[in-house]
């Protein structure tokens, strides 16, 4: 990732967010809207241990966001869910997504065992899969990463 990117721990609102999430919505991808509208509901902050919520900042403005929560499907409590990664079109194949999925992997050892997602997206389950996750037939996730811990 090219230095002129900052990746931090965003909280909302961000002045950035809004645009973002009219960027993911003209794509088809609704996950950042709802995500905005829990967050203001007070039911996804997260906020619990082990949870976070990373930003990637351009000179522009906010071009990518990713977070990690508790998974609420999973029976284990030591199960985390990489949830609602969206990076903006002309920022993606530079290494913004990588940065966000080794921020977040790199905290969620502390606190999970294992992490989860869902995709409806060849492409990024290939992303995915790079990182070692596996593809699963579990009803509630699309692929699986056991972590070291």
């Amino acid at each position: 990732m090219e230095d002129r990117f900052t990746t931090f721990m965003l909280s909302l609102p961000n002045d950035g967010f809004s645009a973002l999430a009219s960027a993911a919505a003209g794509e088809g991808f609704g996950f950042l809207e709802r995500m905005q509208g829990d967050w203001t509901s007070g039911k996804n902050r997260f906020s619990a241990p082990g949870e976070h919520l990373v930003g990637i900042m351009a000179p522009e403005g906010l071009v990518a966001v990713g977070g990690l929560n508790k998974d609420p499907y999973a029976i284990e409590a030591t199960t985390g869910r990489l949830r609602h990664l969206y990076v903006a079109v002309p920022y993606r194949r530079c290494g913004i997504g990588r940065a966000l999925v080794n921020t977040l992997l790199s905290q969620a050892g502390s606190y999970f065992h294992r992490v989860r997602l869902r995709t409806d997206s060849a492409e990024a389950a290939a992303f995915y899969e790079s990182y070692g996750f596996q593809p699963t037939r579990e009803p509630d996730a699309t692929h699986s990463l056991r972590l070291n811990g």
